[in-house]
């Protein structure tokens, strides 16, 4: 059974509409000491409050493509203290592509990215590769009806279902949707 979303969240996981990474963050119910990896981290908007989140027992992995983006993360992780932050050279299109051990994360984030990659499953194999046994996958992409002229256009966002499908042939149960705001849906998944 999924649990219930905190009271605190309930239609707050946004400012004005847009994601709020604070709100979003806390709905994970991660613990103290957790892994987790964040699949496209790009400059760390999600990355440093669940840095936050599993403080300095935890460990977060900033996976990006990027170096640039990388080297962002690295200078806002020294700027916080935030010690438990390891950026990532990764190419998540490619088999094995995260660089983690197989089995040794606790919680992985793909937000607002899969539009983006060449090989869209990849994401979702590779996420179950590195997720150890109960680990729990969440992932947050763009709504398909565009709300203002906020993300991708229309035709790159990804449709819930297809997102289900992925998810579903790596080998995660769907657990349940949770609110990100106007401009996003959020899945969350299970190994």
């Amino acid at each position: 059974m999924a649990a219930e979303q905190p009271s605190a969240l309930k239609n707050t996981g946004t400012t004005s509409g847009f994601l709020d990474p604070e709100h979003i963050v806390r709905y994970f119910n991660l613990q103290k000491g957790d892994h987790v990896a964040d699949f496209g981290a790009g400059h760390g908007y999600f990355t440093i409050p669940l840095a936050r989140t599993v403080g300095g027992d935890g460990k977060v992995y900033a996976l990006d493509i990027q170096k640039s983006v990388l080297d962002i993360v690295r200078a806002k992780a020294k700027i916080e203290n935030l010690l438990n932050i390891e950026p990532v050279w990764a190419n998540l299109d490619e088999t094995g592509g995260s660089k983690l051990k197989d089995k040794f994360i606790d919680f992985v984030l793909i937000a607002s990215i899969i539009f983006q990659a060449e090989k869209k499953e990849n994401l979702f194999l590779e996420a179950y590769r590195i997720l150890r046994d109960g680990g729990r996958l969440a992932v947050i992409e763009w709504e398909e009806t565009p709300v203002g002229t906020f993300g991708p256009p229309s035709e790159f966002r990804i449709k819930k279902e297809l997102v289900k499908q992925w998810s579903k042939t790596a080998g995660f149960s769907f657990e349940l949707e949770f609110e990100t705001g106007s401009h996003h849906y959020g899945l969350m998944f299970k190994k």
